[in-house]
């Protein structure tokens, strides 16, 4: 086994957004909504699975109306305790709602190369560099994405051919993002099993999961559906992540989006449940605001943050690990704007207690991949994290500690004593200074970019994953191939 590459959290969550009080009303409203309201479901084995397991459903509009009872005797069927498996298993997860991890962020389409400063449109050889990046950087525990599209691959195989590069290029777990559809779905299935050593292997350790989407409001897309169906058949922890936006796809208000959002994603997971009772599940989610000038997506303000806490805190609630954005700045380029939007969206998804944040790496929006960038933000994880781990002390200890001081007090208050002291301190005093003028005259060579840069182009170069056996690789070419043939018309 090699040395463990990852970074685990382990956090005491003194973030609270919401009270029990809050919670239960919360729960009930959420509950309400899933009975009364309900959810459209567009794909029509879907709706079967419900109408066996107690939902009313309207197929004329599709929407399935899912009784409390029914909803909570489905998520009791859901693991408390999800493996996300590592190719090598050094870089295996445990979602035990004690620990949190971090990964890069995913679906970008552009690359600023770190050499020229130019951007450039983003190609299979990227989602490959991109594994093989986040395989090199311990702070980042698993890959989401891929983190860039393959824009040089055809369309309609796309997927099969990113997901072939991601887990060729990392040891670490890989969380799908952009395979929906039942085929897609299943030829990942293949690819995953190809690596792992079999189907069966595959269940017992899943190297991949994946992540789908529901249509906001409380609806969804038939081919998320079937993806998420494929993998709990399988075995493979899924997840749905819903990003209503207040204003827009949910309500105004904080709560209100609240409702809506966390009612799409259990619908969906009380579905997989309800088709495969025990698949192991997670919740995602990703609420925001409407921007009114513009109607866009805002993203990274204070009330993100408050959301992804509260959301993190429901899931916890139906003891299911969650998905949570996290980093993922709208800032254009490496700065001011950037450090403070990962600093504050880090530290509070860190001390919220969140399992999964995902977003590191992504500039403008989530759209353009920076390395430098990401080897920034995983330095703020880094503080962060050590903030998280490490409480003042114990207080059991601070008689003794007084006591010390006391002592350490009285021997200072002596002429040598301080003669002595202030010597010492005349001395760091100019050791300071000097460093200080060091640090002065190289600033423009030796600052936070530049050694982030050099950095990531110290993985970009030096870091190879373990490597993969020639009848594996073989496996995958062949499996892209036959996805290539299978949606040349796509």
């Amino acid at each position: 086994m090699t040395a463990r590459r990852i970074m685990e959290l382990g956090v005491s969550r003194p973030f609270r957004v919401l009270s029990e009080v809050d919670i239960e009303r919360l729960d009930d409203a959420i509950m309400t909504t899933l009975e009364r309201v309900g959810v459209a479901f567009p794909l029509e084995r879907a709706r079967q699975v419900l109408k066996d397991g107690g939902a009313r459903v309207d197929d004329g509009t599709g929407v399935a109306r899912l009784p409390r009872a029914v909803v909570r005797e489905a998520l009791a069927a859901a693991p408390r305790r999800l493996l996300l498996a590592g190719r090598d298993p050094a870089c295996d997860l445990v979602l035990d709602l004690e620990h949190g991890y971090l990964s890069n962020d995913a679906s970008g389409t552009e690359v600023l190369d770190h050499r020229t400063g130019r951007r450039r449109p983003s190609t299979l050889a990227d989602v490959a560099g991109s594994a093989r990046f986040v395989d090199g950087l311990p702070e980042l525990a698993y890959y989401w994405g891929p983190i860039v599209a393959a824009g040089d691959t055809p369309l309609g195989s796309r997927p099969v051919h990113e997901s072939a590069a991601v887990l060729a290029g990392t040891s670490k777990h890989y969380q799908a993002v952009t395979t929906v559809g039942e085929r897609p779905t299943r030829f990942l299935v293949e690819l995953a099993a190809a690596l792992a050593g079999g189907s069966a292997e595959l269940r017992r350790r899943p190297i991949v999961s994946l992540i789908q989407c529901p249509v906001d409001p409380l609806g969804n897309d038939t081919v998320a559906l079937e993806a998420g169906l494929v993998a709990a058949e399988h075995g493979i922890p899924c997840g749905f992540l819903s990003l209503t936006l207040g204003c827009g796809t949910a309500p105004a208000t904080m709560a209100g989006n609240l409702v809506v959002n966390v009612a799409a994603v259990i619908a969906d997971l009380v579905l997989l449940q309800l088709a495969y009772p025990g698949a192991p599940v997670f919740m995602g989610s990703a609420p925001s605001l409407m921007d009114l000038r513009t109607g866009g997506y805002t993203g990274g303000g204070p009330e993100d943050h408050l959301l992804a806490a509260a959301c993190t805190q429901l899931a916890h609630h139906y003891g299911l690990p969650v998905a949570v954005g996290t980093m993922a700045t709208g800032a254009k380029d490496t700065g001011w704007q950037a450090a403070v939007d990962d600093s504050l969206s880090t530290f509070a998804s860190v001390m919220s207690g969140a399992d999964m944040m995902n977003g590191a790496g992504l500039l403008n929006g989530s759209t353009i991949l920076s390395y430098p960038h990401m080897v920034l933000e995983s330095e703020i994880l880094s503080t962060v994290a050590a903030m998280a781990r490490r409480p003042v002390g114990d207080v059991d200890e601070a008689p003794g500690a007084s006591a010390t001081a006391r002592a350490a007090a009285a021997r200072a208050c002596t002429t040598d004593a301080l003669a002595t002291a202030q010597a010492a301190v005349a001395a760091t005093g100019m050791r300071v200074a000097a460093a200080t003028g060091d640090q002065a005259t190289s600033a423009g060579t030796d600052d936070a970019l530049e050694r982030a840069t050099e950095r990531a182009a110290g993985i970009l170069a030096g870091h190879r994953p373990q490597p993969l056996g020639e009848d594996v690789t073989a496996a995958l070419a062949a499996i892209c191939a036959r996805a290539d043939a299978e949606f040349a018309d796509a």
